[in-house]
């Protein structure tokens, strides 16, 4: 995992961003975090240069970094923090994440397709104009995301949670949603085609699967799944 080294300026309780030191290595320097680095531009340069010339990442912290037009194909990351990060115009495929954090990010016009990404967390990210499809997405956190013409199509969110979310324009079609949770969700225009919705949970009426839920709930709580 990350290091958790805190800013050098003492008042701060932001996490430093990940040193990088001259032969291209992630330190365990204790840094600054990006809002107080004397250097951020140079710093970010850093870990961007750091991320195309590796295959497999593990233990990065770039909390807050911009990140655009960047490819993350074949990546492999194990452990980092992309914590309220932008990412725009970002695109990959294959890429491969486990207990990563992704928490408060914001994805503009990016693609993921055929990832396999477990044990991560995307909490409170907006997605706009983002691409899942053909993904593994097993035992991730997308608790209170907003979800803006985005599409999950194809993939496996086993045991996902996608509580409290705001999903409008979003697609889940032929999705396994076995154990996925949508407690809670608000959603427009939101398509579970082809998706096996009862073995999903969509009440807080305890964790049973293949809920009865009458025809008075069909639009409302699961969408269009037929």
């Amino acid at each position: 995992m990350f290091t958790l080294n805190k800013c050098l300026v003492r008042a701060c309780h932001n996490l430093s961003i990940s040193a990088i030191d001259e032969n291209g290595n992630i330190t365990e320097e204790k840094c600054y975090c990006l809002d107080h680095s004397p250097t951020p531009g140079k710093i970010q340069q850093d870990i961007i240069r750091y991320i195309q010339n590796n295959e497999k990442i593990v233990g990065l912290t770039a909390s807050g970094m911009t990140f655009k037009d960047l490819d993350l194909s074949g990546k492999k990351l194990y452990g980092c923090n992309f914590m309220h990060c932008t990412f725009t115009n970002c695109h990959s495929k294959d890429l491969r994440s486990r207990m990563s954090i992704f928490d408060d990010a914001v994805f503009t016009d990016c693609n993921l397709i055929e990832s396999n990404i477990q044990f991560s967390s995307f909490a409170g990210c907006t997605f706009s104009r983002v691409l899942f499809t053909s993904s593994d997405m097993v035992q991730d956190n997308f608790n209170g995301i907003n979800s803006i013409q985005t599409s999950f199509d194809d993939s496996d969110l086993y045991n996902s949670r996608f509580i409290k979310a705001r999903l409008i324009n979003t697609s889940f079609r032929n999705c396994n949603l076995k154990k996925a949770i949508f407690v809670e969700v608000s959603q427009e225009n939101t398509s579970f085609k082809m998706s096996n919705t009862r073995e999903a949970i969509f009440t807080e009426r305890g964790s049973e699967l293949n809920l009865d839920l009458g025809d008075e709930n069909e639009t409302s709580v699961r969408g269009d799944i037929l």
